[in-house]
């Protein structure tokens, strides 16, 4: 419970930071103007608030007298440990290609995956979604979470199930096609993270996915 206490209030200070920095950008117009609405809120807004969400996770973890980096895994993975998720991530993305002309996976408003083609805007969205969203959302779910839950009754396997379906839910703007592959391939990454005990890790491998999405014109997840 108190896992999941600092966890909303991490939640919440990150929503009100996306916000705070929106209303910034929008009092900005003159800036705003030469971005997408993608590029702004997926840009600008995440690499804002990220910070400000680390810090939530750093307090709670100071109060509890826990180092930051030993308590949510930041160590680097081996050499063997990154061959093997290279190898179950790629699995995963062949998988999820071959489904997607057959399920339409993918039931998006136009503003969220479009986005203008000038070099600043393409920098900053990429930035933002591929790697100050893997960083926060890693550090919570496989970092912060994982860690908390995975020493309740819940252990290991059911932090893992337990954080894939959370954040598979928070995916609303995904059919239900949509969230069943996100919930796969957080699966995945609490896997990489249970067994390599390195967050870092499944950073690099959510950033990954998230730049071959990038480079297909495709969405984040």
């Amino acid at each position: 419970m108190e896992t999941l206490l600092v966890a909303l209030i991490a939640y919440a200070v990150q929503t009100l930071t996306l916000k705070f920095a929106l209303n910034a950008m929008w009092d900005l117009r003159q800036i705003v103007t030469q971005f997408s609405l993608a590029q702004v809120r997926v840009g600008f807004a995440v690499i804002f608030a990220c910070p400000a969400t680390m810090v939530v996770f750093w307090i709670a973890t100071r109060m509890a007298n826990q180092r930051f980096a030993d308590y949510l895994a930041l160590s680097w993975p081996t050499s063997h440990e990154l061959v093997i998720a290279l190898a179950l991530t790629a699995a995963l993305l062949l998988a999820q290609s071959l489904a997607w002309p057959i399920l339409n996976r993918w039931e998006l408003t136009a503003t969220d995956h479009s986005f203008s083609s000038s070099p600043d805007g393409l920098l900053i969205y990429l930035m933002g979604g591929c790697i100050a969203a893997p960083i926060t959302e890693e550090l919570a779910f496989r970092g912060f979470i994982f860690r908390g839950w995975s020493q309740s009754f819940l252990h290991p396997r059911g932090a893992i199930a337990l954080t894939a379906v959370a954040w598979a839910l928070l995916h609303t703007q995904y059919n239900w096609l949509g969230q069943a592959s996100v919930f796969a391939s957080r699966l995945l990454l609490g896997y990489i993270r249970w067994r390599s005990n390195s967050t870092w890790l499944t950073v690099m491998m959510h950033s990954g996915v998230n730049i071959i999405m990038f480079l297909r014109g495709g969405v984040y997840v």
